[in-house]
C-alpha cells in the first residue's frame, strides 16, 4: 500500500471539550449522541474523545488547557469541538496551538459579569482573535437567539472576529438538548463524508 493509501483511510480525530458543569460528560447535553453518531455512522473514518474534564465546576485554564494538550493530545491534525466554556477553553488554546478545525457552540469573549466565570481564567487578558483564527483551518460556529445565558451580541462578536462560519438556530436556548445534528453535518461537510 503507498503512503497516499494510508493517509487515505487515516482515521479524523474529533475531541469533544464540554462546557462547564458537564459531569459526567456523557449524560449531559448532546455529547454522547454526537459520540454514537459519529462511531455508528462513521466507526472507520472517526475516532471521538469525550472525557469527563478535570475541575469541571469551575473549568479553570490552568486545568483545562493542559488536559486538553496532554490528556487528549490535540495536534495539527485534530477537529475540536467546544460547547459554551469548552469554546472559551478552545479558543485560548489556539491561542498557541494549531489544529485542523473548530466548532464552537454557544461561545462567548467575556466573563458577562457571572463571577463563576471570572474565576475560569479566560477572560482575565485580552484575546488574540487573528491568532486564534491563524491556528485553525476553519471555523464553524453555531448560536442561539434564545440562548438564556449569552446574548447574541457576544456570538456576534466573536465571529465577527474570528470570521468564522456562522449559523444562528432560533428556539435552541444553550444548545443543551440531547441532539444537535447540525455539528454532525458540519463535521460530515468538513470531512467530506
Amino acid at each position: 500500500m503507498t503512503e497516499n493509501n494510508n493517509q487515505e483511510i487515516e482515521c479524523q480525530r474529533i475531541v469533544i471539550i464540554p462546557g462547564m458543569g458537564c459531569t459526567p460528560v456523557r449524560k449531559c447535553n448532546w455529547y454522547a449522541w454526537l459520540e454514537r453518531k459519529l462511531w455508528n455512522d462513521s466507526s472507520e473514518k472517526f475516532t471521538v474523545i469525550l472525557e469527563d474534564m478535570p475541575d469541571p465546576h469551575k473549568a479553570r485554564e490552568s486545568y483545562w488547557l493542559p488536559f486538553i494538550r496532554d490528556a487528549l493530545k490535540i495536534d495539527e491534525k485534530t477537529i475540536l469541538i467546544g460547547h459554551s466554556s469548552g469554546c472559551e477553553a478552545i479558543m485560548r488554546l489556539l491561542e498557541k496551538d494549531k489544529v485542523r478545525g473548530v466548532i464552537l457552540v454557544a461561545a462567548c469573549h467575556t466573563d458577562l459579569g457571572d463571577e463563576g466565570e471570572k474565576e475560569s481564567e479566560y477572560y482575565n487578558r485580552p484575546w488574540d482573535w487573528d491568532t486564534i483564527k491563524s491556528n485553525a483551518e476553519w471555523i464553524v460556529q453555531l448560536y442561539s437567539p434564545s440562548d438564556h445565558l449569552i446574548p447574541v451580541a457576544e456570538g456576534r462578536f466573536v465571529a465577527d472576529k474570528l470570521q468564522s462560519e456562522y449559523m444562528e438556530l432560533e428556539k435552541r436556548g444553550h444548545f443543551m438538548e440531547h441532539q444537535l445534528p447540525e455539528v454532525l453535518k458540519v463535521i460530515k461537510q468538513k470531512c467530506h463524508v
